[in-house]
C-alpha cells in the first residue's frame, strides 16, 4: 500500500465525485484477517455484538464483517462463512431487496437467521458444534467513549454463560480492533469520500451563518448537504455564543426551547461526524461571525499549534503516546484547560490521548465536579500506514475555548490530512 498526501478537494454541491464501493476482495481481506486471528489465538469462532445506532461513536464491528445494515449479532466460525442473527424481519426484507437490485452482497440469504436473543445465539452455537469450543467475543471489552464497561447487556450475557457452561469465552475486542485500524486502499477511498461530505457540511454552515440567523438554519444547511451527498446518519455537535464551551447535541434538540439567534461576535463551535460506508471522518469546525473576542483568536492559534505538532509527530514507527504528548504540549505550556482528548483513534475508536483533568477554568467552573486526570489508552501502540485519527486539539483560557481539527491518516512518509479546512478558525461572511 502506497499512501501520499493530497490537496483538499473542492466540495461544492455541483461537484459529484464518483462514489467508492467495496469489492469482494475487500470482503476476503477482512474475513481472512479474522480467520488468521482465530488461528493465532486458538479460537473456533468469533461472536460480534452490533448495535443499530450509527451515532457519533458507533459500535458497528458487525457491519465491518457484513458490509450491511448494522445491528446484527454475528457468529463467525473459523471454517465457514459468518451467520448474522438479525433482530427483526425488516433486516430480511432489506437483504432481499438488495439481491433483487443486483447489489453485491457479502452474505447469502441462507447466512441469515431471525432473532438475536440469548437462547437463539446459544442454539446457533450448538447447531454449529461450538457449544464446548473456544470463542472470542467482541462487545465485552470497554469501548470508549460511549461504552466504558462494554456493550453487551448483562441479562443477555448472564443467560448465555448459564446455558453454555462448557464454552471458553474470551474477550478479544481490543485485540481485534487493533488489527482493523490499518485501513486498506478501498477503505481509504471511502474515508476520502466521507471527508469530502464533512467539508461540504462545514462550508454550508459557513455560508449560512450570519447575525440574525437561527442556529437551526445553520444546522439544517449542514444536514441537508450531507443527505444530498448520500451519507448515513450524519451527526453534529453544535453550540454558539460569544464564548461557547459546550460540546454535544444542540440544546434545543433535547430541551424544549427555541434555537438561539446568532449575533455579531459569536463563535459557532461544532463537531461534524461524517459517516459513509462504515467509515467515519470528524471535522472540528469553529466558525467566527464578524469580530470575535481577541482571546478566541489567541486560543485558536494555540489549538492550531497543537494540530501542527501532531502532524509533525504522526509518523510510521512512532507511538500513539508520543503523538498525544506532542499535541498536548502547546496547550499545557500556557496553562490552558481542555475540552477532551487532543487526538483519538477512528475506525474503530480505542486510542485516546491523555486528558489532564482538573476544574473547568471558565467562570462558574468551580461549581462543578473536578474531572480526574485520565491517562492515554494504547499509548504504546506503534503507528502503521493507513491508521486514521481524529485530530481535535482544544485550548481554553478563561472563558474562551476553541477546538479545531479534522481527520488525519498515517502515511508511508508524511501524514495525510483528509480535511485541513477545519484545522483553522473559519470565518462566516
Amino acid at each position: 500500500m502506497t499512501l501520499s498526501p493530497t490537496q483538499r478537494i473542492s466540495t461544492g454541491l455541483d461537484t459529484r465525485p464518483s462514489v467508492p464501493v467495496y469489492s469482494l476482495a475487500e470482503r476476503d481481506r477482512r474475513w481472512n484477517l479474522a480467520r488468521s486471528f482465530m488461528e493465532d489465538e486458538g479460537l473456533d469462532a468469533l461472536i460480534v455484538f452490533g448495535e443499530g445506532d450509527a451515532g457519533p461513536a458507533p459500535f458497528a464491528f458487525d457491519s465491518w464483517f457484513t458490509n450491511d445494515r448494522p445491528g446484527v449479532l454475528l457468529v463467525f466460525p473459523r471454517d465457514r462463512t459468518p451467520i448474522a442473527l438479525v433482530p427483526i424481519p425488516t433486516f430480511l426484507f432489506d437483504h432481499r431487496e438488495a439481491m433483487h437490485r443486483g447489489d453485491e452482497l457479502w452474505l447469502a440469504a441462507t447466512d441469515l437467521r431471525l432473532g438475536r436473543q440469548s437462547h437463539q445465539l446459544v442454539q446457533t452455537l450448538k447447531d454449529l458444534g461450538l457449544g464446548n469450543g473456544a470463542i472470542g467475543v467482541m462487545g465485552l471489552d470497554p469501548y470508549l467513549p460511549a461504552h466504558p464497561e462494554g456493550r453487551i447487556p448483562y441479562p443477555f450475557w448472564h443467560a448465555v454463560l448459564n446455558l453454555l457452561p462448557g464454552t471458553d469465552f474470551r474477550n478479544v475486542g481490543h485485540a481485534f480492533a487493533r488489527l482493523m485500524m490499518p485501513l486498506s486502499e478501498e477503505e481509504i477511498a471511502v474515508m476520502r469520500h466521507a471527508a469530502r461530505i464533512g467539508d461540504a457540511m462545514a462550508e454550508a454552515m459557513v455560508t449560512t451563518a450570519a447575525p440574525g440567523v437561527s442556529e437551526a438554519d445553520v444546522y439544517a444547511a449542514a444536514m441537508a448537504t450531507a443527505y444530498r451527498h448520500g451519507t448515513l446518519a450524519p451527526h453534529i455537535h453544535f453550540c454558539s455564543g460569544p464564548a461557547p464551551s459546550a460540546s454535544g447535541q444542540p440544546a434545543w434538540g433535547y430541551r424544549p426551547q427555541p434555537p438561539r439567534i446568532l449575533a455579531e461576535g459569536d463563535l459557532i463551535a461544532t463537531e461534524i461526524f461524517s459517516y459513509f460506508g462504515g467509515r467515519q471522518t470528524q471535522h472540528q469546525a469553529a466558525i467566527a461571525i464578524g469580530e470575535v473576542h481577541p482571546m478566541i483568536e489567541h486560543v485558536a492559534r494555540i489549538a492550531n499549534e497543537c494540530y501542527a505538532a501532531g502532524l509533525a509527530t504522526l509518523r510510521t514507527g512512532a507511538t500513539f503516546g508520543e503523538v498525544s504528548e506532542a499535541m498536548l504540549a502547546p496547550a499545557e505550556a500556557v496553562g490552558a484547560w481542555l475540552r477532551g482528548p487532543q487526538i483519538h483513534g477512528l475506525n474503530p475508536y480505542g486510542a485516546f490521548s491523555r486528558i489532564p483533568g482538573g476544574l473547568i477554568q471558565a467562570e462558574g467552573g468551580d461549581l462543578y465536579p473536578i474531572a480526574a486526570p485520565r491517562p492515554a489508552t494504547l499509548a504504546d501502540m506503534t503507528l502503521e500506514p493507513g491508521m486514521s485519527f481524529a485530530f481535535e486539539p482544544s485550548c481554553g483560557i478563561g472563558d474562551h475555548m476553541v477546538t479545531l481539527g479534522g481527520t488525519v491518516l498515517v502515511g508511508e512518509g508524511d501524514p495525510i490530512e483528509l480535511n485541513p479546512l477545519t484545522a483553522k478558525l473559519l470565518r462566516a461572511g
